[in-house]
């Protein structure tokens, strides 16, 4: 029988065709359907049957997946000056010739998580080296 899953009826009846006989255990572990009694019914079921039970169960219960939780992705705007885009296409540049395909975000996330692991006096530094601009929109002119 083949292993993958028959997505219709037809092509479990296909199946059926094709499909090896299933031993005894297999049967006592099936749950039988509840049929009313002919006089010429059957009173096991044959392979036809169990195989369009297994084939209908799979298609009615499929195994649900799990999905991975995102995190949420918030976005702002920032105002930096010329040389600090300068020196992010530099730093972007040097990661594409050591075969590190970068994006801008990832290089100031890459800065914040370094800046994170500084000591107060080592992080005071850093934070005075940097040039304080004017924030918001420029004006039209």
């Amino acid at each position: 029988m083949s292993t993958t899953k028959p997505k219709t009826k037809k092509i479990a009846t296909k199946l059926l065709e094709t499909a090896a006989p299933i031993d005894k255990e297999v049967r006592k572990e099936l749950p039988k359907k509840a049929t009313p009694e002919k006089s010429n019914a059957v009173s096991e079921p044959t392979n036809a049957v169990i195989v369009v039970e297994l084939v209908e169960n799979e298609i009615k219960s499929p195994q649900k997946k799990t999905k991975a939780i995102k995190a949420k992705v918030i976005r702002d705007s920032f105002s930096f000056p010329e040389e600090d885009y300068l020196k992010i296409s530099a730093l972007k540049k040097a990661c594409l010739a050591a075969g590190i395909h970068i994006k801008k975000g990832e290089i100031l996330r890459a800065g914040l998580h370094l800046l994170t692991q500084l000591n107060l006096d080592e992080l005071k530094q850093a934070v005075e080296q940097v040039e304080k601009v004017q924030t918001g929109r420029p004006k039209a002119s």
